[in-house]
């Protein structure tokens, strides 16, 4: 599974979403101009000592990630989807795609994809939810349908969560 952040803004959510591949064997594109230094203190304070366990590509742009994995599937995450992210069907090497925390994902590139834009169900009312938690919830549906491959199956028993 891939996780692409497009232009992310808050190094916070990004060194909590680089955590989460570290933890669950993603691989993290992220995809400039981003809104900090790779090596800022507070994105690796958020990702703490996981950094080694990630797979980082780093992108000029985003059109350069479709065309380096142009075999593979591309979801769109966004607010400005009526389909919800538990219906798609993922596969292994599915490619889930999050925009800016202050703007989300380009309008031209929803409008030219619109079968491939999904949605967290929400309240009218709230604007979004918080980019690293809308990651967490897309990735961990992903690798529910897929068994949980390659993870570490104890603590609360996986079995049990199917």
């Amino acid at each position: 599974m891939h996780i692409v952040m497009v232009e992310p803004e808050i190094p916070g959510n990004t060194g909590n979403v680089a955590r989460l591949c570290a933890a669950n064997h993603m691989s993290l594109h992220l995809v400039k101009p981003l809104g900090f230094s790779i090596d800022d203190k507070h994105l690796k304070r958020a990702g703490l000592d996981y950094w080694s366990l990630v797979d980082v590509q780093v992108h000029e742009n985003f059109q350069e990630v479709l065309d380096a994995y142009k075999e593979h599937r591309f979801f769109y995450l966004t607010t400005k989807s009526e389909q919800c992210y538990a219906d798609i069907q993922f596969q292994e090497d599915d490619f889930l795609v999050f925009g800016k925390e202050t703007k989300g994902l380009p309008e031209d590139l929803l409008k030219a994809n619109p079968e491939r834009c999904f949605r967290v169900p929400m309240i009218e009312d709230a604007r979004s939810l918080n980019l690293s938690n809308t990651v967490a919830i897309v990735s961990y549906e992903a690798m529910r349908q897929l068994g949980f491959p390659g993870l570490a199956k104890g603590g609360i028993g996986i079995q049990n969560l199917k």
